[in-house]
């Protein structure tokens, strides 16, 4: 039996049911998907289809967003930078979800603290946010920049399971 749309697993986190999941599906084919045609897709009316994905964005379960090519737009330096810390991670963390040119920030396990993406105008600005801000965060101990030279694959379309 599917979990009430209402409600969260023992950690907080919002419990989504199946139906919930085939409107993300659908919204993750195309954002742009009227909600007339989702609700036709999965057995719902346009103004439920309307109600659910207002809750879905209002719970942070999801986000509708245009997806560009950073080349396009006038960023000519990607990468992604491993970051080592001493102590505690949520204020590195922190200090780095806060700063713009920072797209991504995960915490992991392994050769590396936390990881970041980094998306910059050119390599000139690249350095400028290692070298000035990212190095000088307390309790940062090393970085490891991994420049990307080409954009071959950017999908969001993972599904849901």
């Amino acid at each position: 039996m599917a979990p009430p749309r209402n409600s969260h697993d023992r950690t907080g986190t919002p419990s989504i049911d199946s139906v919930s999941l085939a409107i993300i599906e659908q919204l993750q084919e195309d954002g742009r998907r009227p909600y007339a045609a989702i609700g036709k897709a999965v057995g719902l009316s346009e103004a439920a289809v309307r109600q659910r994905v207002q809750k879905l964005l209002d719970q942070g379960v999801m986000q509708i967003v245009a997806v560009t090519d950073p080349l396009t737009v006038g960023f000519r330096r990607q990468a992604m930078v491993g970051i080592n810390v001493e102590g505690d991670l949520d204020p590195v963390a922190d200090a780095l979800t806060a700063m713009e040119e920072v797209e991504y920030v995960v915490m992991t396990a392994g050769s590396f603290d936390l990881l970041i993406e980094i998306v910059c105008e050119d390599d000139d600005h690249l350095l400028e946010m290692i070298n000035k801000h990212i190095r000088t965060l307390p309790g940062v101990r090393t970085t490891e920049s991994f420049v990307y030279l080409k954009l071959r694959k950017q999908t969001y379309t993972w599904g849901t399971r």
